[in-house]
Order: C-alpha cells, then sequence, then structure tokens
C-alpha cells in the first residue's frame, strides 16, 4: 500500500518541482517541442535540420529559426530544403511567428487547421510542395498576413470565404491546384489577378474562364467586327461612297489644322509641360492588381515633378518623392522625357518583372503611368533611403547603422536575391547589386530595389549584352571582360555589397590613392587581410562596437561571394544559408586550400597569370558606366 501512495503522489511531486524551479520551467518550452515534433516528421536527407537539438534550453540557436529579444520564434525559414513528409498541428503554438517559409520541398499531407492560431503571422509560404486537402478556412483568423503563397501543390475543396476578411492581404497565389467551386467576390478577392487562381480547372467566377452555375455571367471580349468588303469600281455606290469620302476627309483636315499646329506648338514647348491622356487611350499595358495612374494624379502628387521633391539621379530618368491623395508617401520614377532608344522598352521590362517578382525583400511596384508622352513607375517610399545614404550621406543627427541592423541587411538582401534567382520563372539577374540599390523600409528591413538592369533569363542560357552596365567596382570580372551576365554576376556584386557594410567606403574611391591604397575596395580589403589588419576594415563609425566573429565570418562570405571563377562563387540560396550559420565553416576551409596552391603559383617566378587578386583598375574612365544608378 506505501508503494502504492509514493507511486500516486509522485506525479504531483514533479508537477510542484516544476511549478517552483525555474530551470525546470525553463527547460519546458512549448515552441521547441513544437520544432522538434516538426523534425520528426519532416524527412532530411541533407541534414538542414541537425542542429535542431531538444535538449537545448530553447530553439533560438538553431538553424533557420529566428526568434525576438524575448526568446520567441518569429521566423522558420527552411524553403528549398529537400524535406518530405507532412506538418504537423503544434505548429499551432508558435504564437508570435510571422514567417513561415516552407516553399520548394516536398513536403505533402494536409495544412493543419492550427495554422489559423498564428495570428502574427505576415508571410506563409507552403507554394510548390505536395500539399493535399483543403486550404483551412482557419487561415482566415490571419488578420496580420500579406503573403499567402499556396500554389504549385494539390489542394482541393473551395476556396474558404473566410479568405476575403483578411484586409492585409498583399499577395495571394493560389495557382496550379485541384480546387473547385467559385472564387469569392467579395472582400479583398476583387483586388487580385486571374493569375491567383489559373490552373484549377473546376474553379468558377472571377479571375476563371468559367461561370458558375447561377452565377453572374463572365465579362465577354468586345465583338469583333469585320472589315468592310470593297466594292466593285463600276457600281454607282463605290462612286458616291468615294465622294463621300472625300467630303468628310477634307472637312475633317479642315477642323483638325488648328489641333495640329497646337499639338506642333507642343512639341516646341520645354518637356516640363505636360499633356495628360487618358489610360483607356493607351491600353497595351495591363497588369492586373497594379493601380494605374493618371498622370495628373502623379503631377498634383509630386507638386508637377518639383525639383526639390528629386530622391535620386539614374541613367534613365528621376526618381521624386509624392504625396498621394491619400496622405499616402511614394515614390515615382520618370523615365528620360527624350525618345530615347531603350527608354521604352527600359519601362516595359521593370513593369513586367516587378510585377512578378514579389517578395518582402524586393521592392514592390505599386502601379505606373504610361500615356504617349510619359513613362512612369510608382513605388513605396522608403523612408530610410539606402544603405549608401546610410552609410556615408547621412546627417550628423542620424546616428550610424548599427552592426545588428547591418547583419539583418546583408540577410534580408541575399534572401531578396535568392527569391529573384531560384523563384522567379525565368530567373531574373539584377546586374547592378550595390549598396546605392538596397534600399530601407521604417525597420531598416533591406529591401532590394532598381531592377532597371535586370534582364528575364532562361535557366540554361547565360544571356550576352553589347554593351556592359552597371557600377564600376561592383562589375563582376568576367561579364566586363565578356559581356556575359548570369546570377553568379549578382553573386559578386553583393559580395562587394557586403564589404561597403562592413567597412563603409566606397567600392570605388579614388580619395584612397592619397594614401597609396587601391582605388578597388576588393583590391584594398585583400591587401589588408594578408597584413592581418582587420580592425583597419571596419567602419570606425561603429565604434568598436561589433563582434569580431561575425564579421569575420561576413568577410568570409564576401570573399567567397568575389571569387574571379563565376564557378567558384556560391549560389545566393547558399550564402543566405551561410550567413544563417550553415555550411560556411566548411565552404571556408574549401577555399583555403585552394588559395594555399594560387599562393604559391604566385610566389613562382615561373607563373605570372594568377587571378587571386583582380585587378580592374585598368581603363576606367568614369565612376559610372551606362545604365541607372
Amino acid at each position: 500500500m506505501a508503494i502504492s501512495t509514493r507511486q500516486a503522489v509522485a506525479p504531483w511531486f514533479l508537477w510542484l518541482l516544476l511549478l517552483f524551479n525555474p530551470v525546470a520551467r525553463v527547460l519546458a518550452n512549448p515552441e521547441g517541442d513544437a520544432l522538434s515534433k516538426l523534425k520528426n516528421n519532416l524527412n532530411d536527407p541533407t541534414n538542414v535540420l541537425q542542429s535542431w537539438d531538444p535538449t537545448l534550453v530553447n530553439p533560438c540557436t538553431w538553424f533557420h529559426v529566428t526568434c525576438d529579444n524575448d526568446n520567441s520564434v518569429i521566423r522558420v525559414d527552411l524553403g528549398n530544403a529537400q524535406l518530405s513528409g507532412t506538418l504537423v498541428p503544434d505548429l499551432g503554438v508558435l504564437k508570435n511567428l510571422q514567417y513561415l517559409e516552407l516553399y520548394s520541398n516536398n513536403i505533402s499531407g494536409s495544412i493543419p487547421y492550427e495554422l489559423g492560431n498564428l495570428t502574427n503571422l505576415v508571410s506563409l509560404d507552403l507554394y510548390m510542395n505536395k500539399f493535399s486537402g483543403p486550404i483551412p478556412p482557419t487561415l482566415g483568423n490571419l488578420m496580420n498576413l500579406r503573403f499567402l503563397r499556396l500554389n504549385n501543390n494539390s489542394l482541393s475543396g473551395q476556396i474558404p470565404q473566410s479568405l476575403t476578411n483578411i484586409t492585409t492581404l498583399q499577395v495571394l497565389d493560389l495557382s496550379n491546384n485541384n480546387l473547385s467551386g467559385p472564387v469569392p467576390s467579395t472582400g479583398s478577392f476583387l483586388l487580385f489577378t486571374p493569375i491567383s487562381f489559373q490552373n484549377n480547372p473546376n474553379l468558377c467566377g472571377p479571375g476563371t474562364t468559367k461561370r458558375c452555375p447561377n452565377g453572374p455571367p463572365l465579362p465577354s471580349p468586345p465583338p469583333f467586327v469585320p472589315p468592310t468588303p470593297p466594292s466593285s469600281p463600276g457600281s454607282s455606290a463605290s462612286t458616291t461612297g468615294a465622294l463621300a469620302g472625300g467630303v468628310a476627309a477634307g472637312a475633317a483636315l479642315l477642323f483638325a489644322a488648328p489641333a495640329i499646329g497646337f499639338a506642333w506648338w507642343r512639341r516646341r514647348k520645354p518637356q516640363e509641360h505636360f499633356f495628360d491622356v487618358p489610360a483607356e487611350e493607351d491600353p497595351e499595358v495591363h497588369l492586373g492588381q497594379l493601380k494605374r495612374f493618371s498622370l495628373r494624379e502623379l503631377q498634383v502628387a509630386t507638386d508637377n515633378f518639383s525639383p526639390k521633391n528629386i530622391l535620386g539621379r539614374g541613367g534613365f530618368g528621376k526618381v521624386y518623392k509624392g504625396r498621394l491623395a491619400d496622405g499616402t508617401l511614394v515614390a515615382v520614377k520618370r523615365l528620360k522625357e527624350e525618345r530615347t532608344p531603350g527608354g521604352e522598352l527600359q519601362f516595359q521590362t521593370e513593369v513586367e518583372m516587378i510585377s512578378m517578382a514579389v517578395h518582402r525583400n524586393l521592392l514592390r511596384l505599386r502601379g505606373f503611368c504610361m500615356t504617349p508622352t510619359e513613362r512612369l513607375l510608382v513605388y513605396p517610399y522608403m523612408a530610410n533611403g539606402s544603405v549608401a545614404s546610410c552609410l556615408r550621406e547621412r546627417l550628423p543627427s542620424q546616428p550610424p547603422l548599427d552592426w545588428p541592423t547591418r547583419r539583418r541587411i546583408a540577410l534580408g538582401a541575399a534572401r531578396g536575391l535568392s527569391y529573384l534567382h531560384d523563384h522567379c520563372d525565368p530567373k531574373i539577374i539584377h546586374r547592378d547589386v550595390k549598396a546605392a540599390n538596397i534600399l530601407l523600409d521604417e525597420e531598416f528591413e533591406a529591401v532590394v530595389g532598381d531592377f532597371g538592369l535586370a534582364k528575364l533569363m532562361d535557366y540554361k542560357d547565360t544571356h550576352v549584352t553589347t554593351a556592359v552596365r552597371g557600377t564600376i567596382g561592383h562589375i563582376a570580372p568576367e561579364y566586363l571582360s565578356t559581356g556575359k551576365s548570369s546570377e553568379k554576376t549578382d553573386v559578386f556584386g553583393y559580395g562587394i555589397m557586403l564589404l561597403e557594410l562592413i567597412t563603409g567606403q566606397r567600392a570605388f574611391d579614388l580619395a584612397r590613392l592619397a594614401n597609396d591604397d587601391d582605388v578597388m575596395l576588393l583590391d584594398w580589403v585583400k591587401a589588408l587581410l594578408k597584413e592581418k589588419k582587420l580592425e583597419m576594415l571596419v567602419d570606425p563609425d561603429l565604434q568598436n562596437n561589433y563582434i569580431d566573429v561575425e564579421v569575420e565570418s561576413l568577410i568570409q562570405v564576401a570573399l567567397l561571394c568575389t571569387q574571379s571563377s563565376p564557378m567558384e562563387r556560391p549560389k545566393m540560396s547558399e550564402v543566405v544559408r551561410m550567413l544563417e550559420g550553415d555550411g560556411l565553416a566548411e565552404r571556408w576551409e574549401e577555399w583555403q586550400k585552394v588559395e594555399v596552391v594560387r599562393q604559391e603559383m604566385e610566389m613562382d617566378p615561373r607563373n605570372h597569370n594568377s587571378e587571386w587578386i583582380i585587378d580592374s583598375t585598368d581603363n576606367l574612365r568614369a565612376d559610372e558606366l551606362s545604365g541607372p544608378r
């Protein structure tokens, strides 16, 4: 009987121990338990979850997991990790989770209804998996959700009406599934393009090609009006028609003469004067949910494109700060007014590419204006400018970027470029990655901007251009010498941008000649590293408030990205993982072994063709080559 009593008391004793022992309470971490169950439910052939150790106090030290200052999990990044298996309902306990990234895996099964408990979720990316079953209606509880991408799965059933309650939703993609029934025609769903619902054969209603039973008819295309057949030469009708046509043409010419004269006078006037044309008269561009602004609307927003509102200048035009009628601040990029070759093509390229590339670390196109006289793009206004301006052009009252912010910028920019390279079809090559093109929002989150030089790339082709465009100091050596660009040219530019973040210096600066230093930032950094002067690399504005190990790891990533051979540079997806602490040590050790051999070859006087230190200073004529900044 006594043994039985002790057995009955034991659970109460453990409960009291847990209640009054703070160490025991810390060890009971529901978020870590939930992620451990997720790990156990997934097949991980590449060991990306190797660091997920359930014996640790909390999961904040695990790779691909990000926590806030209170040690709450706010982000899980497992995209493109070759995972399979199923999700677990326990994910619903991650109440502070903001980003759940599980795209491009082989995860199957149903989407847990418990994800509807994640009310702080901003982005849910489950696309390109093997999920089946219905879309949980509980996702309608996610009132902070901005990105919902469930495309390229095997989801079935109807689209939950509850999703229309999410007023914050900016990106919705449910394409390439087996969904059926009507597309909700109320709420925010009216804003989304047919692309959001395509390749769901059993869907009907708005955004599809199928009318729902007892539903309103779909918009029909305009009727085809066949051309009038020519009349026989000898008929009286032909003679009468010709006479009437001649009279009408003469009258039209008489009345049109003042308009022609007015148009000629307008062309002679300075280009600061505008002649607005309604959008309906220029229908060649239709881009779904992008707002089409009128020219008058943007004139008012920018105070008639006043010089005092200029935010920046580039090779294809100027960027103006504007305020819309509802008070929203925007940045308006106005292409050059001269009808220069390539100007209109530049506009078309930017509109098409930016509209298809949507990611929180990419500058999202809000709208556009296209008239016979003007081509304008409207972006969200970035309150904190660019990384370059924060590093080198900040006001005395503006504090410098601290080290944690620089680390976050490096990771955010890498994620944005990785999305361009790996998740756009065809892939997008930026071709001018630099600190001036990494913008910062209100929370200093990195946003990759200026796709003016980007090119749509086929997965297997390398684009060859007739003219190299970019910025001196950021251009990869193979692009400079051959004109061939690939995603590896972006990796090189990103590596230089990392060095800008660390040093605070320009990629190309003639002022360094005053100290007999290299004008190219990469060469200057390599020279100091050879002399083991790491402390001289770090931006003095940091005032020694940085972590040596993190600086060293960021320099290692930068050097791996700026190798002379594009084949030896990592992919941007690999860069993201290295910045998260996964795989950098192995990659760096491998690189050092190769460098030992190269340096031995350099020391041998019989070898004069070493490419370890790139000499990019020959034949420089200006800080910028052609193209926008």
